[in-house]
């Protein structure tokens, strides 16, 4: 790998230590400002939101310019949602506006993976970014506890103020923002310094009805492609399932532990490592021509879900979660790259992650709404977590099937 590549890494780093970090600063906030208990899960679908609805049109901006320019420009917006948090604008809004750069940002950050590499390179480039990603929603969610703490706060507001300057930074989510203003800065040197690389898929038009037309022309071409179909099935299937098994976790560990939310939300940080570790196991051992090969992991992945029901001790639960994280990680990197590959082939890589973006937050939406349901019709928790275990097993089996058929040409009985 040369340089370029490590400075793409360390702008992606910065960007999404960042994000993962103003979430619990923007939650902080709220509680500050009194807001009512439903703003807070409010938060998080503003941010996630974006991805959705501006589906059409961030594959297209990603590809018609550099995409380390599309990430500098992107990386700007998510800055500029920070300062108008810090200025007062309602957290609400201004998280919203960060998760506006973010959709932007995402279709650039992986789309340069395949204009910048070879295609033999894609599979290590995709666990080191995992990996990082990995390790940037960990590192935020503890800068972000660390600066909303309100016994460092307090020492740190000290060190801040200015003689004769107000800031008007006088609590701790407002500092902790005012830090996270600085790592978003660190981001867009690093963005500044990505290598231009050619435009390669270039938009056809700037009109929004041609973009929408043109977002369903790729959506349909990604999901009738056999390799595209499956691919984008099992990455759409994992962010679902990823976001799902966050809560799963926390109210297993307060039925089956005995752990406060506290401690139940250390606990989900091993999943984290263990999909690092998977990433790694990856990129040393899963050819791209080979990645379909992964897919039966995806099925053992649901089954060890299954096994969380009858454990009892800590230790067990953690090497539980890292095996979960690790199966994880194993078999979504090369699907990852197998789909930004085939993308690459048929539209563009920009437009083709926007594809699998609004794909992936769909399937979180439908989810954690499944899992909502089953809450709402007082389901406890083993019966939650069999259910979710028994259809990520059994959604991984049609898919290892499905792909059978698109081989061989037999009917599926």
């Amino acid at each position: 790998m040369n340089p370029g590549f490590y400075i793409i890494l360390a702008a992606q780093f910065f960007s999404a230590l960042a994000d993962n970090a103003l979430l619990f600063a923007a939650i902080a906030l709220l509680k500050e400002l009194h807001a009512p208990a439903w703003q807070t899960p409010v938060l998080q679908s503003a941010f996630v939101a974006s991805y959705i609805v501006l589906a059409p049109f961030v594959g297209a901006f990603a590809d018609s310019l550099p995409k380390g320019r599309v990430m500098l420009i992107s990386n700007t917006i998510k800055l500029c949602g920070c300062l108008a948090m810090l200025a007062g604008v309602n957290p609400l809004l201004a998280y919203g506006v960060a998760g506006f750069g973010a959709a932007a940002y995402s279709p650039a950050k992986y789309g340069i993976l395949t204009e910048y590499l070879h295609s033999d390179k894609l599979v290590l480039a995709n666990s080191w970014m995992e990996g990082l990603t990995v390790a940037a929603i960990i590192m935020g969610a503890v800068v972000g506890g660390v600066l909303i703490s309100p016994g460092i706060a307090g020492n740190l507001l000290g060190w801040w103020d200015v003689p004769l300057v107000n800031t008007g930074i006088d609590s701790a989510p407002e500092l902790a923002i005012a830090v996270i203003v600085v790592i978003y800065v660190i981001a867009a040197l690093f963005n500044w310094y990505i290598p231009l690389v050619p435009i390669d898929h270039k938009p056809l038009s700037k009109n929004p009805v041609f973009l929408v037309r043109e977002f369903a022309h790729c959506f349909k071409l990604l999901w009738k492609d056999p390799l595209g179909q499956v691919s984008l099935g099992v990455t759409t299937l994992f962010w679902g399932a990823g976001a799902t098994l966050r809560l799963l976790v926390l109210a297993w560990a307060a039925a089956a532990l005995h752990y406060d939310m506290g401690q139940a939300a250390k606990l989900t940080a091993w999943v984290a490592v263990g999909i690092a570790i998977g990433s790694v196991l990856a990129a040393r051992y899963v050819k791209l021509e080979h990645s379909v090969k992964v897919l039966p992991v995806g099925v053992a992945m649901g089954f060890a879900v299954l096994a969380m029901i009858p454990v009892t001790s800590p230790l067990l639960a953690i090497l539980l979660l890292i095996a979960i994280g690790v199966m994880g990680g194993y078999f979504v990197v090369p699907m990852n790259a197998l789909l930004q590959h085939r993308g690459h082939l048929l539209m563009g890589a920009g437009s083709s992650i926007a594809v699998q973006n609004f794909n992936e937050n769909l399937s979180i939406f439908a989810m954690l709404s499944l899992y909502a349901l089953m809450e709402k019709l007082e389901l406890g928790i083993y019966a939650i977590i069999l259910a979710f275990g028994l259809l990520l097993s059994g959604t991984m089996a049609m898919l290892c099937k499905k792909h059978r058929y698109d081989q061989s040409g037999e009917e599926i009985s």
